[in-house]
């Protein structure tokens, strides 16, 4: 059976408060940003996660190491005291924000690129027209 846990990390970016999912399925790390605005309160919070998990874009996964077996709770407390006081995201959390922004850089790259040889094309083809109207003497 295959595990996935997930993680939701919010913190301050200035202007804005930003949530970071991390979701680790088959030892792949994958990572979706999502800005609130104003600071959340933990209800904003828990809804936004029931409402829009689904519909969020995740990256693409990196390779990442799971650690499994039970912990002390003690120790288990200590590393959430420090999750909380550590600021930012984790840096394979950051490495698949960055392929997701390449990701989206070289389609927006590709979809501008298509849409400029669109337009020239058209111009062309609006020169062609106005050139033989202007020697049929129209």
């Amino acid at each position: 059976m295959d595990k996935v846990s997930g993680k939701l990390t919010v913190y301050f970016e200035e202007p804005f408060w930003v949530g970071v999912f991390e979701r680790i399925e088959d030892g792949k790390l994958s990572v979706a940003k999502v800005t609130f605005g104003a600071e959340p309160k933990d209800n904003e919070v828990y809804e936004s996660v029931l409402k829009h998990y689904y519909s969020l874009q995740f990256s693409p996964a990196v390779a990442a190491v799971v650690k499994e077996g039970s912990k002390n709770p003690k120790k288990v407390q200590r590393e959430i005291r420090k999750q909380v006081s550590n600021k930012g995201i984790g840096t394979k959390a950051q490495q698949a924000l960055k392929l997701q922004q390449e990701q989206y850089k070289v389609e927006r790259k590709v979809r501008s690129k298509e849409k400029k040889e669109a337009e020239a094309k058209r111009q062309f083809e609006l020169k062609q027209q106005k050139k033989k109207e202007k020697h049929r003497g129209r």
